[in-house]
């Protein structure tokens, strides 16, 4: 993202496409009106659109072009090799709808503040933004933005993670509710966690229950430490497996009803945020890779026979269930036919 602001070629685009669905009349005062640092774009779209009106007196009743060509990938920017890419990929999906909408799509694109490299890198990333319509693309920015992801922030996280672009807004107003009541998490610890591991927004929520849990109740690491060392971002059986190894070897303390411990506890980013060999020589104290490496086997058959005894009991408890509603079903029935012999006699 060399510039936040689009090519010429962009802006000249947007002009001539005025009357698509992403500039119609209805929608572009919410495009050229929203406040964003690419307010030199949004009025410089405004300024040029209102030119173009005063020197043509019914510029909006010319015929639009919005059929995808390597002609108009050009127009918007792209190189020829870009363009050709583009185009390939597309047709590729066989679908006349994401053909139809292409263009408005890589548009809103170029308005969120990325330039034609960038976004080629998104789309080779997930190339499902391709089949995204423009009006569901800007629903799940304009959430992303009510979420506090800013300016400059709101690129970096969709460059690192475009795939959060093809997530509906249900999903993520339910994921920032489970994080702020079930982790009590706050608003801003939230848009961090969504700034910092956009990852999340597409996670199981029991798993990234369990994960917070395990944190909080067996490590004792409280909200702000998470948020501040990334935990999100961190694999949980590389996260157990280092945070046993480090207790095993008494080197790591579940803190007291008070938060105190007997001993210094490494910090949490010594554990998650370094390498294995660091890891070893540090938190761990000179540990051998050996060492580590047998721990690892042993932790992992461990957790598969947790796994295996978890799935027993679950099993033989949906069985008790089972023979209990049975046996309501049977004393039911024999109630059913007792009242039909009383009324017999």
């Amino acid at each position: 993202m060399n510039s936040r602001v689009p090519s010429r070629q962009v802006l000249q685009w947007i002009i001539r496409h005025a009357t698509s669905s992403l500039f119609s009349p209805l929608q572009s005062g919410r495009w050229l009106h929203r406040p964003c640092v690419q307010c030199r774009l949004c009025l410089s779209s405004s300024t040029l659109l209102q030119s173009a009106a005063s020197n043509d007196p019914t510029p909006l009743q010319r015929p639009t072009p919005t059929e995808l060509s390597l002609q108009s990938l050009s127009d918007m920017g792209f190189t020829d090799t870009q363009a050709e890419a583009i185009y390939e990929n597309v047709t590729k999906t066989r679908s006349g709808s994401t053909a139809k909408h292409c263009l408005s799509t890589l548009a809103a694109l170029f308005v969120l503040g990325l330039n034609p490299s960038s976004v080629v890198k998104l789309l080779t990333k997930c190339p499902e933004l391709y089949t995204i319509k423009e009006s569901l693309l800007q629903q799940r920015i304009s959430n992303l933005r009510r979420l506090g992801l800013g300016e400059g922030s709101l690129q970096r996280v969709v460059a690192y993670y475009p795939a959060i672009l093809t997530v509906p807004v249900k999903t993520v107003k339910h994921v920032v509710m489970f994080l702020r009541e079930k982790c009590l998490f706050t608003m801003q610890q939230v848009t961090d966690i969504l700034r910092d591991s956009p990852t999340v927004v597409q996670e199981d929520l029991a798993q990234l229950q369990y994960k917070f849990q395990y944190v909080y109740f067996r490590m004792g690491i409280k909200q702000a430490e998470m948020v501040k060392n990334r935990l999100f971002r961190s694999a949980l059986d590389e996260l157990r497996c280092r945070h046993c190894f480090l207790e095993r070897r008494g080197l790591y303390q579940t803190p007291d009803k008070k938060g105190q411990t007997t001993i210094v506890n490494p910090k949490l980013d010594s554990i998650l945020n370094v390498d294995l060999d660091t890891f070893l020589t540090h938190a761990a104290q000179a540990a051998s890779a050996e060492e580590y490496d047998v721990f690892q086997r042993l932790m992992a058959r461990e957790w598969q026979e947790e796994e295996r005894h978890h799935g027993n009991v679950q099993a033989g408890s949906e069985d008790d269930e089972e023979e209990e509603e049975e046996e309501e079903e049977d004393e039911f029935e024999g109630k059913d036919s007792y009242r039909k012999r009383k009324k017999r006699k």
